[in-house]
């Protein structure tokens, strides 16, 4: 992009005519370009004219063929001069400008928690490559969908830890989400009341205008020191809403491959009425994922359910530039005036 002339002579330069200066330009008032074929077609016109209805003088000359000299094409360049003249003077009243947006966002923000489970059953592969892997993607997913939100992470298996502090520094969450694997947690189970007693003491401080958990797993609580209904009752105290996700599919499930190259299978279940309870019990909702689309739809809808408001804040920078293209107008306009008083202008005809 071109600068803004600062010098008193910036503006002598060709290249504020280069095609890709021209469209860096925001024109304000663009019908003045749609003229701008009118100019030479006005030139012909008054050729034409003067061609047809000039009057003419009789002079005799003696008898020969005059020549063509290439001197001749010099009376054209008055007009020439003058036409270039018309032509800048409607780029200049077309106002070219450009537009120097900035804008800046602000929000409140709201405070939450994922609280990821890590148990062995998460392993199972009905969710490709596995449920966990599913989980971690629907939940980078969903962090980079918010704006000056505090979000922190929690993993539990048979014990629960805060893998993450709540914070807005999304690139340091990514990269927490995509190093949690299995055997993390050496004691395996699914501590859910402890996870979201982890969460909620995260939590419970915040001033923020609303404090959200969300609870991905897949199996009944079976560990921990803390009943998901006490947690969930806790939550409701400190105005915490609970997001329960139940994901995987009932029944028999594909879990691995032996060493035929067999797929194994296990039954499973999942413990839905003590996911619906936790999050009636703390005014949020229960979801239910058996495919990675009805999991990405769920996060979509909790994203809308729990959206902050976004204050924009827009500055504009304005600068014209019709009066670089005004000046060269007027240098036109100038060795035109001064060409009419040379050999150049056939003085009869004007």
């Amino acid at each position: 992009m071109f600068p803004f002339p600062d010098n008193a002579f910036d503006w002598f330069d060709l290249d504020w005519f280069r095609l890709a200066t021209l469209q860096s330009f925001e024109w304000i008032n663009p019908i003045y370009l749609y003229l701008l074929p009118l100019v030479p077609f006005l030139f012909l016109l008054r050729w034409l004219t003067t061609l047809r209805f000039r009057r003419k003088l009789d002079v005799a000359f003696f008898e020969g063929k005059a020549k063509w000299h290439w001197s001749s094409i010099l009376r054209y360049i008055p007009d020439t001069i003058f036409a270039l003249f018309a032509l800048l003077v409607m780029v200049a009243l077309a106002r070219p400008q450009r537009i120097n947006e900035i804008i800046e966002q602000s929000s409140e923000g709201i405070d939450i928690m994922l609280v990821l489970d890590t148990s062995g059953s998460m392993e199972l592969k009905d969710f490709k490559p596995n449920r966990l892997e599913a989980a971690k993607e629907m939940a980078l997913r969903f962090i980079k969908g918010r704006f000056q939100d505090r979000i922190g992470v929690v993993v539990f298996a048979g014990d629960a830890y805060s893998l993450a502090p709540l914070t807005t520094d999304y690139d340091l969450l990514r990269e927490t989400i995509k190093e949690i694997h299995f055997k993390m947690i050496p004691n395996d189970g699914t501590a859910i009341g402890s996870a979201l007693g982890v969460a909620i003491n995260r939590l419970r401080e915040a001033v923020t205008k609303s404090k959200v958990c969300i609870l991905i797993s897949d199996g009944e609580n079976t560990g921990g020191n803390i009943e998901p209904a006490v947690a969930a009752k806790l939550a409701h105290a400190f105005n915490i809403r609970i997001y329960t996700i139940g994901i995987g599919e009932d029944g028999r499930v594909p879990y691995d491959i032996n060493e035929k190259g067999e797929v194994t299978y296990v039954n499973t279940r999942l413990d839905e009425t003590n996911l619906r309870e936790i999050a009636q019990a703390a005014d949020g909702q229960f979801f239910r994922a058996t495919t990675t689309n009805a999991l990405q739809e769920i996060f979509r809808r909790i994203n809308l359910l729990e959206k902050s408001d976004i204050k924009e804040l827009r500055f504009r920078n304005t600068k014209d530039y019709y009066q670089i293209y005004l000046k060269w107008a007027m240098v036109f306009l100038l060795i035109w005036l001064l060409l009419k008083n040379t050999f150049l202008t056939n003085a009869l005809e004007d």
